[in-house]
């Protein structure tokens, strides 16, 4: 019990550093909220290596505190929306199976972007922001692919860990 409250630990600490560096990095992809998302290599990770039911909290957790820390309202909603149905989307693949690490974050990076426009479109009460899809897909794409592909090599160095 204690190894996995300080593997919690940690990962949330993690999640929480990545969030703080990205807030550094002054990218600008052309729309509002696109990043690269460096906090969901931590959720990836934990997909992995702990239970689906300790991913899924360390994912709100460190949702939940980054908003109030680093964010707002809309940010916890948007980043909860997203971080939930990512999490629910690599979750059925990885049980599928047939997925490469890199294919489950990618499909993850998709769906947190459907998430948030979801959630924007009923927030602003109008399915005019669709038109944000095609750029939306691709962000996910890209950046699943980047977190994708470092999570495949932490994961390969990470064997030890339960």
């Amino acid at each position: 019990m204690k190894g996995k409250v300080a593997y919690f630990g940690v990962f949330t600490a993690l999640a929480l550093i990545f969030s703080y560096v990205e807030t550094l990095i002054p990218v600008n992809f052309g729309i509002q909220g696109v990043k690269l998302g460096l906090a969901n290599l931590v959720i990836v990770i934990a997909l992995y290596k702990m239970k689906l039911s300790d991913a899924f909290l360390l994912s709100v957790v460190r949702v939940v505190l980054s908003g109030f820390i680093f964010g707002n309202y809309f940010s916890i909603l948007y980043s909860l929306s997203g971080g939930v149905l990512s999490l629910a989307v690599m979750a059925l693949l990885k049980r599928a199976g047939g997925f490469s690490v890199i294919g489950i974050s990618i499909a993850g990076g998709i769906a947190h972007n459907i998430g948030q426009l979801i959630v924007a479109m009923l927030v602003v009460e109008t399915f005019r922001v669709a038109y944000y899809l095609p750029v939306l897909l691709l962000a996910g794409m890209l950046a699943g692919s980047v977190i994708g592909i470092a999570a495949n090599e932490m994961l390969k160095r990470l064997v030890n860990m339960g």
